[in-house]
């Protein structure tokens, strides 16, 4: 991890930071986090560090071990199912209302083009936090040109958790390029204002996604037992 500047919002930085070795798997499920070491691999000093993973604990990401300590929490393969069932519907609605709206947001339109070009641009040498940064990014385009802040506001605690579950199916070569064809599916029909279709498209690369997640985070569990 790069150490950081010494800037105003030094605690969002460093929760940034962690939030990214534990989605890219750089802090494994399970791994012991080391206040000191982290402090000394960002250079800034343990407080920012301690406040950042007492957001961290809050949001479930990380979990008490030892006297002051935490560690990475596992990922619960019946919590990520129960995560994409919630998704599954609220992208469906999303994708619905930007297909209704694609006509006229010009601007709406450009991003969600612009971050389906981005996301094809991709290969199989492209790191994995970027992948997930391009799979947000694509995901959050839809959000806002669907027009109901509430539907962002609703997703947005659940990002962190979304994110670590996009790295169990986006380290998988094979998946990338079926996601991104899934993504270019979905676009296609709120580009061109179905509003039916792309909310059938949304809502089965949610479930597709969702159940992929949850098989091979159950394999790992198997593996380990």
């Amino acid at each position: 991890m790069i150490p950081l500047d010494p800037l105003p919002n030094l605690i969002d930085q460093v929760y940034a930071r962690i939030l990214e070795a534990i989605t890219d798997r750089t802090l494994q499920p399970g791994q012991r986090i080391r206040q000191n070491e982290l402090a000394d691999r960002l250079g800034v000093s343990r407080q920012p560090v301690s406040h950042a993973l007492h957001l961290l604990h809050r949001q479930g990401l990380v979990a008490e071990s030892g006297r002051r300590g935490f560690e990475v929490t596992q990922l619960d393969p019946a919590r990520i199912r129960q995560l994409y069932e919630v998704r599954g519907a609220i992208d469906a609605l999303a994708a619905r209302l930007a297909a209704g709206r694609a006509a006229s947001d010009a601007a709406g339109r450009q991003r969600l083009a612009a971050a389906l070009r981005a996301g094809h641009a991709t290969d199989r040498n492209t790191p994995l936090n970027e992948l997930i940064a391009l799979d947000v990014e694509f995901h959050g385009a839809i959000y806002h040109l669907a027009g109901n802040p509430v539907i962002e506001e609703t997703i947005a605690p659940q990002w962190p958790h979304m994110r670590r579950s996009m790295a169990t199916v986006l380290s998988e070569l094979d998946y990338r390029d079926s996601a991104w064809a899934e993504h270019a599916t979905i676009a296609g029909h709120i580009l061109a204002g179905k509003v039916q279709p792309a909310e059938r498209a949304a809502l089965a690369h949610a479930q597709t996604a969702g159940r992929m997640t949850e098989e091979r985070l159950r394999a790992t569990e198997e593996a380990a037992a």
